[in-house]
């Protein structure tokens, strides 16, 4: 996915071009990337089915390659463990997955920044592709990683990507909206069943600080998270060199520490479980509906 869009952008992103040209040019290059990703799945899934039990199974495995659940709790478990060894072990390790400067990072910065990303990246890293292989199979799972991928590779606001990644940008925002709900919801499931966790708080902070977040989704689970664990997260921060404001997500205390990082990872794995108890129910009513 990523080789096809950057050829795709090396050919239609032209500098010299108008704003306006440079958007519709990044429409245009969006859909003929998203239409191979389509009709590839597709055609994997119209071989497949017709092999009943193998063809299932094999759908199933490419299926389960797009959500990063492993590898999401590996990267995070690692920032805590770094942490405590040193602080530059914990950025060294929290640079992996985030964009800011870690350099600018204390202690907590380093704990706060890999509790923000885990909690953005289990929803649109495990939550949005689940729900979108049930909701479309293959087809929507394939779909749904493309539009991140292209998003992640060319939704910048830098002067290269302002004009031509704002397609993409936009439909990220989209594919993102009903999973980054349903990540909350999840999360503040998994603070009632979690000890030290507060759904209380969950519920207060995503219900007064999601909307003010400067992304229309990741407030959402930074929010219940930040409530869960009574941290405040977010707020101003540095990416590279440029400082970025941003609302506060809950109202608690900022010393963060690696504990919190792996009562957040506890979050996480309980969310989870809730999700895929979740998908196993509504699996079940449809297969045997209730009469």
């Amino acid at each position: 996915m990523g080789g096809w869009l950057a050829r795709l952008e090396a050919r239609l992103n032209r500098p010299e071009a108008s704003f306006a040209a440079r958007r519709a040019s990044g429409a245009v290059a969006l859909c003929l990337y998203l239409a191979p990703v389509a009709l590839i799945a597709w055609a994997a899934t119209r071989i497949a089915l017709p092999l009943r039990a193998p063809g299932f199974a094999a759908l199933a495995l490419i299926a389960a390659s797009l959500p990063a659940r492993r590898s999401l709790a590996a990267h995070v478990r690692a920032v805590a463990d770094g942490l405590d060894l040193s602080l530059d072990e914990g950025r060294e390790a929290v640079a992996k997955i985030v964009g800011r400067n870690p350099a600018a990072l204390d202690d907590a910065g380093v704990a706060r920044a890999a509790i923000e990303s885990l909690a953005e990246n289990f929803s649109d890293g495990i939550v949005a592709p689940i729900l979108w292989i049930a909701l479309g199979g293959l087809v929507g799972g394939a779909l749904y990683k493309a539009v991140n991928t292209a998003d992640s590779m060319i939704g910048h606001k830098d002067a290269r990507h302002r004009a031509f990644g704002w397609a993409a940008a936009r439909l990220d925002d989209l594919v993102n909206l009903p999973a980054s709900r349903l990540a909350a919801l999840w999360l503040f499931l998994a603070a009632m069943l979690t000890p030290g966790a507060s759904a209380r708080e969950a519920w207060r902070a995503v219900w007064r600080d999601a909307s003010r977040h400067r992304s229309p989704n990741a407030g959402w689970p930074e929010a219940a998270m930040a409530g869960a664990l009574r941290l405040k997260l977010a707020g101003p921060r540095v990416y590279g060199q440029t400082l970025v404001d941003d609302a506060f997500m809950g109202d608690g205390r900022r010393g963060a520490t690696s504990a919190d990082i792996r009562k957040a990872l506890e979050l996480y794995r309980a969310s989870c479980v809730i999700q895929a108890m979740a998908l196993a129910g509504v699996t079940a009513l449809l297969a045997f509906p209730v009469r």
